[in-house]
């Protein structure tokens, strides 16, 4: 992990660099949507009953009749407000109801996403327009994530590698070894996102998946992706750093020095640990970005050959039954 910790730190500052772009694109959405809301929220001003007296001259008795008559119905319109304002926090409640199921539906719908039908993508949405998710809904999500065979399985070939390459050598080799390098695998998966995928994104209303591009030029999407570890979007629709991320990532990694070796519990093993996590992540963003893709392409080869296989075999079968098909020559009488 450290021998690459150059390579990491050159491609994380990339990716805060490429997030500028996406930084001026939300600034404006922002202002657009805060100067709709302002305009929305500001009603009418009423005009002052002492200015209209002061503006208008005395009413005659009959002109002052005809508005006594005019302005009974007043009272009954008061009523009718009322009941409408009483009615206000039980339809902000249906609202809110109705948007928290809908947004179930839709994490129910994720949680069904796999790569090679093996990889769990649950923190992924293909829809650019899907709610936000509640604190609940982010620890379901967080919870049905680490506790998917994935994980496991991610920490069984992360070990086995470890055993190969001795490290850390404190461990030894043996079932001992590998149990210890399993557990620490493991472990640093479940407390990075448990803080970068649950509290954090709680806290900090941050939106812990990947919204998926999906469309564009292929460089376009790929800064995207790359983009994506460092740059998320919020539960008000707007979108910021992802703090969340980078911070959840270097919590997990400073927590794990506790089961660590003494001789990796320096801010340094630290530091690199965390933001190798964080490059990790860069990578799995562009195979779930463009995955769809490579699915699209191989398909569509088998179409093709498929195709070509079905055009061969049909040319032959003609072939074969052109001969059979012509008539059959009458045989000479050797007496004539």
């Amino acid at each position: 992990m450290r021998s690459g910790s150059c390579l990491i730190l050159a491609t994380l500052f990339t990716g805060i660099a490429l997030s500028a772009l996406p930084c001026q694109l939300s600034a404006r959405e922002s202002d657009s949507v805060q100067a709709v809301a302002g305009a929305a929220e500001i009603p009418e001003a009423p005009q002052p009953q002492s200015e209209v007296a002061a503006v208008e001259p005395p009413a005659q008795p009959d002109q002052a009749a005809q508005g006594q008559g005019t302005q009974q119905p007043a009272p009954s319109a008061a009523p009718a407000q009322g009941s409408s304002s009483s009615q206000t926090p039980a339809q902000q409640a249906e609202t809110e109801k109705n948007l928290h199921d809908k947004a179930a539906e839709q994490l129910k719908q994720q949680e069904q996403q796999r790569v090679m039908g093996v990889m769990a993508t649950f923190n992924t949405t293909r829809n650019k327009d899907a709610l936000p998710l509640s604190p609940g809904q982010k620890f379901q999500l967080f919870f049905k994530s680490a506790t998917d065979p994935w994980p496991f399985m991610l920490a069984g070939v992360v070990s086995e590698i470890g055993q190969l390459d001795h490290s850390p050598p404190e461990w030894g080799q043996g079932v001992e070894g590998y149990a210890k390098r399993y557990g620490a695998s493991y472990s640093d998966y479940f407390i990075g996102n448990f803080f970068g995928n649950a509290v954090l994104p709680s806290v900090l209303h941050e939106d812990p998946r990947y919204f998926q591009k999906g469309t564009g030029s292929m460089s376009g999407r790929f800064l995207w992706a790359a983009a994506s570890t460092v740059w998320c979007k919020r539960d008000n629709g707007g979108w910021g750093p992802n703090w969340s991320n980078v911070v959840g990532n270097l919590m997990g990694t400073a927590i794990a020095r506790v089961y660590y070796p003494p001789a990796d519990r320096t801010v340094t093993d630290t530091l690199t640990d965390g933001f190798t996590v964080t490059a990790e992540g860069i990578v799995g963003s562009e195979v779930i970005e463009f995955w769809p893709d490579m699915v699209r392409h191989h398909r569509r080869k088998q179409a093709e050959k498929l195709a070509r296989q079905t055009a061969r075999s049909d040319a032959q079968s003609a072939a074969q039954s052109a001969p059979s098909s012509a008539p059959a020559a009458k045989p000479m009488n050797p007496q004539n």
